[in-house]
């Protein structure tokens, strides 16, 4: 069993420590607007073509699902401030293994995502300016954003302080213009009543499923602020304050828009995949300009989540190697940041775009594929790491338990249950089988080479 005293030195490779740069403001914008990703924004128009108006069940359902990995997480993270979160806690209470699995199967994944989201933002950037390479407009964002965490993680705080703020605005008026919308006091519009959710269920279990699987992963991003938190003031009171708001977050958020969304579009509508689901809404109110500014939100969530992975992967990978389970370059720390670690994590990504463009229908799809499960992997070492924690820190450290599970341990395991679902439900779909016997065989390999190196340690 692993020491129940394993800590996370403060300090890198070469002896210096991380700022603690971040002020409470930042943290708490970085919680609200990291609940805003991407992946809202860009992909859930294919669930909504899926699961129709039941789109919103989904979203509910996974989202009960990641309140509860979130609570979990804030548990440990309050008790454990650590730049390597779920890693480090999973070291902690499952053994350094685990933290070396979960710790590189992440970091493999923000890369990756870091590539997809620069491509993303390319796309829309090339469609206002025809004829400019996308790749050029992925470079100039990587090098913007690397030179942004390379130099002081105040710099990363004060972008996603205003990115956050940014999207937050835009997700609050659109909510609020969709009601008005549907309760018919919206100047020059009809209200829609009830015509749009009729069919609620237009392609049966099977359409549920894939919205229900869809709306799983766009909830990924929410780990950031327990990485980030170790870096701000007081780690303990931001971690806190963050799981605390983070139900209200996603049911307004997630689950609210989902409902304006096919309340005021039919689901069937093209222009909810072609355009995204949140542009067809306003163009379906015909409010002048409304779809196109909603491209630069989503630009900006794009951006957001560029410059919010980059951070998170260069953190995770200094806590990896600074309990000596990665190369010690990427531990050197220099002006309160560890630029070696924020380098290899923009280069990686680029990679990534660079294969997109060499080779995308194998190497690439193939990366895609691997990451294409990671998410639930992390949350199941979260789950677990948690289960084997409380107890531990209830009879060693009752006082840090500043952030309690609900209903310890029932609901740590209906957690597990949901997410063995979830496993079960990409195993029957072809789409999402393939990921999740890529990821699987990632996870293996990175297990059995953190357990060969756990026991060759051991040895010394």
């Amino acid at each position: 069993m692993p020491s129940s005293t394993t800590q996370e030195t403060p300090t890198g490779t070469d002896g210096v420590s991380l700022s603690h740069g971040l002020k409470q403001r930042h943290l708490s914008m970085i919680a609200l607007g990291g609940v805003i990703g991407a992946g809202l924004f860009v992909g859930s128009g294919a669930g909504i073509a899926a699961a129709g108006p039941s789109i919103v069940v989904a979203y509910a359902l996974s989202g009960l699902l990641v309140m509860l990995v979130m609570r979990m997480l804030g548990e440990m993270s309050a008790a454990y401030p650590s730049s390597g979160s779920f890693s480090a806690h999973a070291e902690r209470a499952i053994g350094p293994w685990a933290g070396f699995t979960a710790g590189w199967s992440f970091w493999v994944l923000l890369c990756t995502a870091v590539g997809l989201e620069g491509i993303g933002a390319a796309k829309i950037v090339s469609g206002w300016l025809p004829g400019t390479p996308e790749w050029a407009w992925v470079a100039l964002f990587m090098v913007v954003f690397c030179g942004t965490n390379l130099a002081a993680v105040k710099n990363f705080g004060e972008f996603e302080f205003w990115f956050a703020a940014l999207k937050v605005a835009a997700i609050t008026l659109f909510l609020l213009l969709g009601v008005l919308a549907i309760l018919g006091v919206l100047p020059g519009t009809d209200s829609p009543g009830a015509g749009n959710l009729t069919d609620f269920l237009p392609n049966g279990g099977e359409g549920l499923v894939i919205g229900l699987l869809a709306s799983v992963f766009a909830y990924g991003g929410l780990e950031t602020v327990t990485i980030a938190a170790a870096e701000s003031e007081n780690p303990v009171q931001g971690v806190a304050s963050a799981v605390r708001t983070a139900m209200w977050r996603i049911a307004l958020f997630y689950v609210g828009s989902m409902a304006v969304i096919v309340t005021l579009v039919p689901w069937d509508s093209k222009e909810v995949v072609e355009k995204g689901p949140y542009v067809a809404a306003l163009d379906e109110l015909g409010i002048p300009g409304a779809g196109q500014l909603m491209n630069v939100v989503v630009l900006v969530a794009l951006l957001s989540a560029m410059n919010a992975n980059i951070y998170g992967a260069s953190r995770i990978a200094y806590s990896l190697v600074e309990r000596g389970q990665g190369p010690k370059g990427l531990g050197r720390v220099s002006g309160g940041v560890p630029r070696i670690a924020v380098l290899a994590s923009c280069v990686f990504g680029f990679l990534c775009v660079l294969l997109s463009y060499w080779r995308p229908n194998d190497v690439f799809a193939w990366l895609l594929n691997m990451i294409g499960a990671v998410i639930l992997v992390v949350w199941i070492f979260i789950a677990v790491s948690q289960l084997r924690l409380r107890r531990r820190t209830e009879r060693e450290a009752p006082g840090k338990l500043v952030v309690r599970m609900w209903a310890f341990p029932w609901l740590t395991w209906l957690a597990l249950a949901g997410m063995a679902a979830v496993f079960v439900l990409m195993a029957r779909e072809p789409d999402t089988r393939v990921q999740l016997y890529s990821t699987g065989g990632m996870t293996l390999v990175l297990a059995a080479v953190g357990y060969a190196w756990q026991r060759a340690r051991a040895r010394r």
